[in-house]
């Protein structure tokens, strides 16, 4: 592994190590083809150091020219899914990360002259490798770490940064739990009750009403079961779940079962490279003629999955290009789009953790030595996000933010999202929780 300092403003180039792919739970992500959304990565490691190229460059004094000594780096580690099922998120992830360092570092990649060093680490979704890469991070200075695409990952890690006191910045892993999981953990993407609670804002009264959840068995899909009960439950709905194994590909038993237990409402939460399967069962049984279908509208590449079903679904929605019409949502869209790639799902998550790590170094003059300084900024911290104003809340660390309502207009290619209705962020935001330890 080689280590290379560049300007942002320069293309980045990084050695990769190979890693060995391996399968990812899912929530924030998947292949670009999906069902709903809501988070993964193998052995990678990338290390850059990103700050300015010119003379006078930020972390040296220019009165010598340039003969000062260098300002100590601020090491920020990213673990996150750069290969396996959740990759596309994981890419959009990084893309956004990395947009949103420039934007909050205006261009320098530096905070207070100290240039931000990222090592890039892919843990494929899997936690044991997730758990492994922090510790090799911990172990080399690192103390930011940042990323968990997957909801397994970031419960498992976020345990590892407060056993260290290393501030951890979970991104699109959308398990509740993440939330008040402890002192240094943060997140940088919404959680599932803010799914659930969109969700919920199509139904209207739900006392008596009968609401099956169609998910995946893991982290993700669990979280997803816990938080219809938690919100429709205990608004009177009965609540039952039908999980499917993550490795299952023939999924017509699980849509055939879902069908069977005439809900009034199917919520459904997906995510993973099966998600063309899961909608092919589904279209198959005619679930929806039967029920009123909610999911979340997932990465844009799986637009032309619902077919000529899309009209008929009510899409919930954390975020697609263009859905928010901020000034900040202009410039991540320039920088992503300048960079070769385009805004997606998942690219605020990251966008979102770079201004949380700026600020909070930021907050401390440029030094990331004192964690509980970190943790202090951050509490409490309101700011104009990519989706328009967001809190870090104080009392447990939940990022309260708006959601969307969504239509899904026209077949195949030709599907394009609108936005219906922007519930704000008062609306959707969690019950607090009480931060573990």
């Amino acid at each position: 592994m080689r280590k290379t300092t560049l300007s942002t403003r320069a293309a980045v180039r990084t050695d990769r190590q190979a890693g060995s792919p391996a399968a990812s739970v899912g929530d924030g992500g998947r292949t670009r083809r999906r069902g709903l959304a809501l988070v993964a990565a193998c052995g990678l490691l990338v290390t850059c150091a990103v700050g300015c190229a010119k003379a006078g460059t930020a972390g040296t004094t220019s009165a010598d020219g340039g003969a000062g000594a260098a300002k100590s780096p601020v090491k920020v580690g990213l673990v996150y899914s750069k290969t396996g099922p959740l990759a596309a998120y994981g890419k959009q992830y990084l893309e956004g990360f990395k947009a949103g360092l420039d934007y909050a570092t205006k261009g320098t990649g530096a905070v207070d002259g100290h240039p931000v060093e990222l090592a890039e680490q892919d843990d494929a979704g899997d936690p044991a490798k997730a758990v492994s890469a922090a510790k090799d991070l911990i172990g080399k200075g690192h103390k930011i770490l940042a990323g968990s695409t997957a909801s397994g990952v970031a419960l498992q890690v976020g345990p590892i940064a407060a056993q260290n006191k290393v501030l951890f910045i979970s991104g699109p892993a959308a398990a509740d739990k993440v939330t008040g999981l402890n002192k240094y953990t943060f997140r940088s993407g919404r959680q599932s009750y803010q799914d659930i609670r969109t969700a919920a804002s199509f139904i209207g009264d739900a006392k008596g009403k009968k609401v099956a959840v169609l998910a995946q068995d893991n982290a993700f899909g669990q979280a997803n079961v816990a938080a219809v009960k938690a919100v429709l439950g205990e608004q009177g709905a009965g609540v039952e779940a039908v999980l499917a194994p993550p490795s299952a590909t023939d999924l017509t038993p699980f849509a055939t079962q879902a069908k069977s237990t005439k809900p009034d409402l199917l919520f459904v939460a997906w995510a993973g490279e099966t998600a063309a399967a899961l909608w092919t069962s589904l279209n198959q049984q005619d679930v929806f003629t039967s029920t009123k279908v909610v999911t979340g509208l997932d990465l844009a590449a799986s637009y032309p999955l619902f077919g000529p079903a899309a009209e008929k679904i009510s899409f919930l929605n954390h975020y697609f290009d263009g859905a928010a019409g901020t000034e900040v949502e202009k410039a991540m869209s320039a920088a992503v789009t300048k960079a070769g790639a385009k805004p997606d799902i998942f690219t605020p998550d990251g966008f979102t953790a770079a201004q949380m790590v700026v600020h909070a170094v930021e907050a401390n003059k440029g030094s990331a030595d004192d964690t509980d300084a970190l943790v202090k900024a951050l509490e409490g911290w309101s700011f104009d996000g990519v989706k328009g104003r967001l809190t870090v809340r104080a009392e447990d660390h939940a990022l309260l933010q708006p959601m969307f309502q969504v239509k899904l207009t026209g077949v195949g290619a030709s599907a394009k999202p609108s936005v219906e209705k922007t519930v704000g962020a008062d609306q959707v935001a969690p019950p607090a929780a009480k931060i573990a330890g």
